[in-house]
């Protein structure tokens, strides 16, 4: 799940992202907005993993979550799935 809290008057989106998976040991956030470096994600006690960014509004972002090193895992809630150069899909958040 993916919520955009807009800040007033301010060319800012604060974007949490929330994904559960109780069968994971650790969850990265990766995305363009840093070159698709892994960002670990905190983790709940009821087994959702989470973070917040602050991104850039007027522009939009793919992303996508790295499940325990190994796989990847798009957000279905996202505003788009868009395909990529690998021949599968990224997330894409518009802000």
């Amino acid at each position: 799940m993916v919520k955009k809290s807009y800040q007033q008057g301010k060319n800012i989106c604060v974007v949490s992202f929330y994904i559960k998976r109780d069968d994971a040991q650790s969850v990265d956030l990766v995305g363009e907005w840093n070159d698709w470096k892994p960002e670990p994600m905190q983790r709940k006690k009821d087994g959702t993993f989470w973070i917040s960014k602050r991104l850039k509004t007027g522009r939009s972002y793919r992303f996508k979550y790295l499940i325990d090193g190994q796989y990847w895992e798009n957000e279905l809630s996202a505003d788009q799935q868009v395909p990529n150069s690998f021949g599968t899909t990224d997330s894409l958040i518009i802000v």
